[in-house]
């Protein structure tokens, strides 16, 4: 039998934080795990435009970890219209004025494809002799577009980390394990498999791995299932 002493040191089945947690700290954590969820590319800047932190889906923008952009210049991912687009924004920072502005962006992605779409910028912070930091939301309007790629045109718009989540659905594994094996959380590994599925218009996972054969993303006798590689040089 428990004594009330043992079961107050037990920590709380329903994943909720313990009820004695630090307020910040728990509001910080739900935070980035809804930061995360966003399904559409989001991305947290300083005022300079250096990047603080970015959702999976920003990341998947460039085939990478949202850790790895990090520490990035947004004006090193995205190229504005026109420089003198940044001007208002500029000048609202300088005034330190919380506002939304709407700006035209392209960028390409790591297959060289290049990408456009709409950044809206709302410059955000309380502090009144702080200047604001900058949230970015992106909204893509086209498929990637661009150079021929050296892979076939058919496996050209899957990125590595999708034939990494692809070759370990094939065996079986769940979201859970798939996420500790490439480095992402099980909604990263979940967004992938949405975003491929949206894709080639397939219902469930078996079907997504029966399309991952049939476009050559993965090599078709190998066990375990593994990413087809690139085509011989003729």
């Amino acid at each position: 039998m428990h004594t009330p002493d043992h079961q107050a040191n037990q920590a709380p089945r329903s994943g909720f934080p313990a009820p004695d947690s630090d307020p910040a700290v728990v509001w910080r954590n739900l935070a980035t795990l809804l930061f995360d969820r966003i399904p559409l590319p989001v991305a947290y800047c300083d005022a300079a435009g250096t990047v603080l932190t970015v959702n999976q889906a920003m990341a998947s923008e460039w085939g990478t970890l949202p850790s790895r952009l990090i520490g990035r210049r947004a004006l090193d991912l995205f190229r504005p219209a026109g420089e003198r687009r940044l001007d208002p924004i500029s000048e609202a920072l300088r005034l330190r004025r919380r506002s939304r502005y709407p700006i035209e962006v392209s960028w390409s992605t790591k297959e060289n494809a290049e990408r456009h779409g709409e950044m809206i910028i709302d410059l955000v912070g309380d502090a009144p002799n702080v200047p604001p930091n900058l949230l970015l939301i992106l909204h893509v309007r086209d498929e990637p577009t661009g150079p021929a790629p050296t892979r076939p045109e058919k496996t050209a718009r899957v990125s590595d980390m999708e034939k990494r989540v692809l070759a370990l659905v094939a065996t079986g594994q769940t979201s859970a394990r798939i996420a500790t094996e490439v480095g992402l959380t099980p909604d990263g590994v979940n967004y992938h498999l949405a975003r491929l599925s949206r894709r080639w218009g397939v219902a469930n996972r078996a079907a997504l791995v029966a399309r991952a054969y049939t476009k050559g993303v993965l090599a078709p006798c190998a066990w375990p299932p593994v990413p087809a590689g690139p085509p011989p040089p003729h």
